[in-house]
């Protein structure tokens, strides 16, 4: 189990413009990390909206927004496309990185297994996790205003 103060795990994943994205690639920034269990569905699309809408404000924290979900490349291309969203969204098909940061469900609804759980990890400039939030209830959103109060005190 990921836990703050942990080295975040490092990943390799593929964007919706194919290229590949890695955590490392961060460095000397502060990375929001969020996984969400599917594109298109009602939850994850507000949330992902409020992140859209207010990524001026995580740029202010000096922070990158990166979203992860196992879905494939080609599903978040289009999604991504539809929702006008500004960050990148990345495609953990093989559930690697998911696992890594111990954030699948081993059943979700409608028999679907191993989709990410909802989870965000505010992980420093060093690679190190200060914020994690693991939600089992797929309908529930992240704490936000922690999200942010945690990007305030890493500035």
């Amino acid at each position: 189990m990921i836990s703050i103060g942990d080295k975040a795990p490092s990943f390799t994943l593929r964007a919706t413009d194919k290229s590949e994205h890695s955590l490392s690639s961060h460095q000397g920034r502060n990375v929001v990390l969020l996984f969400f269990p599917l594109a298109f569905t009602g939850t994850c699309t507000d949330e992902l909206c409020q992140i859209r809408d207010e990524k001026s404000i995580y740029d202010g924290l000096d922070a990158d927004v990166i979203a992860v979900s196992v879905d494939s490349l080609f599903t978040l291309e289009k999604y991504k496309s539809e929702q006008g969203y500004n960050f990148p969204m990345l495609s953990d098909w093989n559930k690697t990185t998911a696992s890594a940061y111990d954030t699948l469900y081993e059943d979700f609804v409608l028999d679907m297994k191993g989709v990410a759980k909802r989870s965000a990890f505010v992980i420093d400039r060093e690679g190190i996790i200060r914020y994690a939030e693991v939600l089992e209830n797929a309908g529930d959103l992240p704490d936000f205003n922690k999200i942010k109060e945690t990007l305030a005190g890493l500035n």
